[in-house]
């Protein structure tokens, strides 16, 4: 029994099933999660190594190096990526596509320790985690205070060991420790001249600290009937017992001892600042709000301010801390937008049907389709474990109009069985039987435009998937519902109405139209062929390409770079500076909210340089967020480059990406222009990276050509003279620990511990030499040195001290050194910049011996997805083909009708170009979805055509004009409802609706090329094709009287 017997018998049993579907999609909208984007999945791990006071040279040799060559044993990896900083090291494992990321991360792990093994002793252990482009900031927790004598310390301790482990056990949520502040630790901060003095370095303080405040098991006694812990003083219980740490006997005023206190002081404070963090201009700490990347941004952002009271009530009275830079309202408007340009796009599609059919009842029929297999499409979606997004929700409103399609040509041909004269049932059974199969080929031709999807690899298959499938399931949902719904409705809401039903006869107006057409087939077809491929050679190259189209969310962010080594306060200024300018450019009461991070994160964060990389002191990263529509941030970016130009000639600034769809969308690049030079020979790189940059610079549309690292940071280098050093007993290693206390801490060389009483938490002690105590080169060089005869030396003694340079960070690739340029866009697309650079880079001539040069940053991601769009959308044609040779037994007619295709192409590409819309992973969806829906249309007409041309009752050219003007009603009605129904669309005047835009457009173009082809060219194609073809089937059977091979049984 066929599907639609089995509807018309059992009516009832469809309008349950149909009820059945609505609830299921009502229980799936609550339970799905709602974001921008799908998850990418991008399969990347980081490895965050710190190393406080390590230089960059020694982070890159002794502790990066090892780890990059066992994570080359690694099964699956692609890439090894590192940035070597002062105290820390970065490192960014990129694993080739369908890696199973579970066991490459335990085998990260694996090598993690092994390297480990062949590093300095000491060396802290990194942290590993997941992390990828879709890991953005969907807001942020911003610190601030009331009490003015409150430090940015004491807030930082207060958001790290209060609110953080509230927050981070949030699902969905990735919490980083907080921005802008230092760890609390309990200081021993020395006098110079009091060392001095005393003749006592400061590595023999860290040795007695060391002796004096120690860590051992308690362990337990057995006293009779009770076993009692026995607990010792080794840890002292207040910090100010620190102060009674003695460092000598007998070497004191009158011969006494030398104590801690008379070298100096312990106080509670922090450590070393290394950054500020700026929340409206004023010092404040901040944690970043950063989702999983598989995690929903309403869900997290919801989360996160449901329990904004109880963060509060841990906190001191006088610190607040409040949610900022909150990325879901952009969320929930593009989402609201697309459902109601979708509804609208419905209600258009509606009004369509209406004006064709000229009948309620029947558009009623045809409209209701649209609802229930978009909820049906939405329940599918929901099991097989998509979530709302842009892509889904995309697919759905990109589906509304072919939804129109099958259930069209059903009611269509149940109201010509009526007019000729038949009962209500039996046409709606007949009707409808008879339009299964091309209706069920051509949802598959439009199912098999988006089969490349499951082909493709990386960011475009996470993108493209989601919108094939709720397309998908949309369609196969409408087929049914058009078998089944559509003549159980037919029969019933069409009852006493038959005779109102008049057959449809044709235009003569077309048919008149199309006659000369005809007379003239091998001009028109000669004619369409040279214009089509005329369009393509014209436009295809004047077309901009990029990944995704651009939004403007009203917000900025930037990266400042005073002149290297510029200390930290000064860069500070900088930035305070720039802030102004930015609130003079837009307006002081245009400004919502500031935030930035001027300086590197602390040492012992290592994690933050994954969330936000600084390199030093002199930078700073300022985002900024407008009120909603008062400003338009691409003119504002190019105004204040001039600016800054103007007003700060020595600081180097660059645009990054800001809200969460262009964080996103760059796949973690901080620009979307990225060269990289690399070779053995860090110089030779150096000197051919000025080269490519010169060039670069005369590209009209790039902005911020800049070094990504800083290559002469300023250097004191030190200079031990081994032979007197041995003469006055000081070992290589006694000078280096006796500096530490000057230039850095003793947090990582000799680590020391105190756990507060009150809170059971340890913090860090260290010995330390204050920062502004030492400001000159003199006073360095009186810093005393141990030595074996146990009287402290200075190091002038041992040692020269020169002014240098050396490079702040190490980029390296696979082991190989990286020297990168980054830039910016502006006025332009990223596709006709690629072909700039490229040109640019060949005429800077061949690279030094054992140097490359590699384009990264957007433009390898969006060749790759344009590739694969390439190779899918040929792929599609292919499938579509066989589809059709498969269906019609005929090679000739699958030609016929894959003639649109050209034409779909073409069309999509003028009104891209006409409208100044790029080529993006949505312009291209769009025109593989015009591709099916043209040839949907295409089978109508040709199938009709050779029914007439196999009855014998007409040659090729008159089979294909009968099938033509039988056919003019649906497919006029099915191009019209779904161009009406991508009208709202490809206007895109929502939120999300420059995201969405080149879709609606993109299909509207290509389904009207491919509609005035259908309608004029394609009779003239069929009549030259199937000129002169024979009747009979290809079928062999020698049974089957249609068979050339037929022959009676004996």
């Amino acid at each position: 029994m066929n599907l639609v017997r089995l509807a018309l018998r059992r009516p009832l049993t469809i309008v349950v099933g149909v009820i059945a579907v609505a609830l299921g999609a009502w229980i799936a909208l609550q339970r799905m999660t709602r974001d921008v984007f799908p998850p990418l999945g991008i399969p990347t791990i980081y490895v965050a190594q710190p190393f406080g006071g390590m230089d960059p040279a020694q982070m890159e040799g002794y502790i990066t190096y090892f780890y990059e060559y066992h994570f080359l044993y690694i099964t699956g990896i692609e890439h090894v990526e590192s940035k070597s900083v002062q105290g820390a090291s970065i490192m960014k494992l990129q694993f080739h596509p369908n890696v199973d990321m579970s066991s490459a991360l335990s085998e990260v792990v694996a090598y993690v320790n092994r390297s480990r093994a062949f590093m300095p002793p000491g060396t802290p252990g990194p942290f590993i985690t997941r992390f990828d482009a879709g890991s953005v900031p969907v807001g942020y927790l911003v610190f601030s205070t009331t009490n003015a004598n409150r430090t940015v310390g004491e807030m930082q301790n207060a958001a790290l060991n209060q609110v953080r482990p509230l927050f981070a056990p949030l699902p969905g949520v990735s919490a980083p420790p907080p921005f802008g502040g230092s760890a609390r630790t309990i200081l021993v901060n020395l006098k110079p001249d009091r060392l001095r003095s005393y003749g006592i370095s400061a590595d023999e303080v860290v040795t007695a600290m060391a002796a004096a405040n120690t860590l051992s098991p308690s362990g337990n006694l057995p006293l009779g009937d009770k076993y009692p812990f026995v607990p010792i003083n080794a840890v002292v219980k207040n910090i100010q017992d620190l102060a009674a740490v003695p460092i000598r006997t007998g070497t004191g005023a009158g011969g006494g001892a030398v104590f801690v206190r008379d070298l100096g002081d312990v106080a509670d404070g922090a450590d070393l600042i290394t950054s500020y963090a700026l929340a409206n201009g004023k010092r404040t700490v901040y944690m970043p709000v950063t989702k999983r990347s598989d995690a929903s941004t309403l869900s997290v952002v919801e989360l996160v301010k449901a329990n904004i009271k109880k963060f509060k009530e841990v906190l001191p009275d006088d610190i607040e801390v409040t949610y900022e830079f909150d990325q879901s309202p952009y969320v929930v408007r593009a989402i609201r937008d697309l459902v109601k340009e979708g509804a609208l796009g419905a209600v258009l599609t509606g009004l369509m049907v209406l004006l064709f059919l000229r009948d309620w009842r029947s558009a009623f029929i045809v409209v209701i389709n649209i609802p229930v297999s978009l909820l049906a499409g939405t329940f599918a979606l929901w099991v097989s474990g998509q979530n709302v997004n842009l892509m889904t929700l995309g697919g759905l409103a990109l589906a509304v109009g072919i939804l129109v399609d099958e259930a069209t040509v059903a009611i269509e041909n149940i109201h010509v069985h009526l007019a000729r004269g038949r009962p209500l049932a039996r046409a709606a059974l007949d009707a409808t039987v008879e339009t299964t199969g091309p209706r069920f080929l051509a949802m598959l031709c439009v199912l098999a435009v988006f089969i490349p999807a499951f082909f493709m690899q990386g960011a475009a298959k996470a993108l493209f998937t989601p919108l094939a499938l709720a397309v998908g399931f949309s369609m196969v949902a409408s087929f049914v519902l058009s078998s089944t719904l559509v003549p159980v409705l037919s029969v019933w809401l069409l009852r006493g109405h038959e005779s109102g039903v008049k057959e449809e006869k044709g235009s003569p107006a077309y048919a008149s139209l199309l006659r000369p057409l005809l007379a003239a087939r091998w001009l028109v077809l000669l004619v369409y062929l040279g214009v089509a491929a005329a369009a393509l050679w014209f436009i295809f190259p004047r077309l901009g390409t990029e990944i995704f189209p651009k939004v403007d969310a009203g917000q900025i962010q930037l990266r400042l770079r005073a002149p290297s080594g510029t200390q930290l306060e000064k860069t500070e200024a900088i930035a305070l500076r720039v802030l102004d300018l930015i609130k003079r450019e837009a307006g002081p009461d245009n400004v919502q909210m500031s935030i930035g991070l001027v300086g590197v994160h602390a040492a012992n964060y290592p994690i933050n340089l994954i969330h936000q990389w600084n390199a030093g002191p002199e930078e700073g990263v300022l985002q900024i967020q407008f009120k909603p529509g008062s400003v338009r941030t691409e003119p504002l970016k190019e105004k204040l480059r001039a600016i800054f130009k103007a007003e700060l000639p020595d600081v180097l600034v660059s645009f990054e990406p800001s809200d969460i769809v262009e964080r996103v969308m760059s796949f973690g690049a901080p620009t979307p222009i990225e060269i990289a030079v690399q070779g053995q020979s860090l110089h030779a790189s150096k000197e051919f990276a000025d080269k490519i940059r010169e060039r670069l610079a005369k590209i009209p549309s790039l902005r911020d050509v800049q070094f990504a690292q800083v290559l002469d940071y300023p250097t004191l280098d030190v200079n031990i003279n081994r032979e007197r050093a041995g003469l006055l007993g000081v070992r290589m290693s006694d000078a280096t620990k006796s500096l530490v206390a000057s230039t850095a801490s003793s947090r990582f060389t000799v680590p020391n511990y105190w756990a507060d009483p009150a809170s059971g938490i340890a913090f860090s002690v260290q010995v330390q030499v204050p920062q502004g105590r030492v400001t000159t080169v003199e006073e360095f060089k009186n810093t005393p040195v141990t030595t074996t005869g146990g009287k402290a030396t200075l190091l002038r003694n041992i040692a020269s001290v020169s002014e240098g340079t050396a490079p702040q960070t190490y980029e390296r690739y696979n082991l190989v050194r990286v020297v990168s340029l980054t830039a910016n866009i502006h006025g332009s697309d990223l596709g006709s910049v690629a072909k700039q650079i490229h040109t640019a880079i060949k005429e800077a001539g061949a690279p030094p011996a054992k140097t490359s040069v590699a384009v990264r940053g957007q433009i390898p991601p969006m060749e790759e997805m344009f590739a694969g769009l390439r190779n899918g959308l040929a792929l599609a044609v292919v499938v579509i083909f066989l589809l059709l040779a498969a269906n019609f037994q005929s090679v000739r007619l699958s030609i016929v009708v894959i003639s649109t295709v050209p034409a779909v192409i073409a069309g999509v590409a003028l009104t891209l170009w006409l409208t100044h819309t790029t080529l993006n992973i949505q312009s291209f969806m769009g025109a593989i979805m015009a591709v099916g829906v043209a040839v949907a249309n295409a089978i109508l007409l040709v199938t009709f055509a050779e029914r007439a041309r196999v009855s014998g009752s007409a040659d090729a050219n008159a089979a294909s004009l009968e099938g033509a003007t039988s056919r003019l009603r649906p497919i006029l009605m099915t191009s019209f409802a779904m161009m009406a129904g991508m009208l709202p669309l490809a206007i895109g005047a929502g939120e999300g609706g420059d995201q969405t835009a080149p879709l609606g457009r993109a299909v509207i173009g290509g389904l009207a090329a491919a509609t005035l082809t259908t309608l004029f060219i394609l009779p003239s194609v069929f009549a030259v094709v199937m000129a002169g073809k024979h009747t009979r089937s290809a079928s062999l059977d020698p049974d089957d009287e249609q068979s050339p091979q037929f022959s009676a049984a004996e």
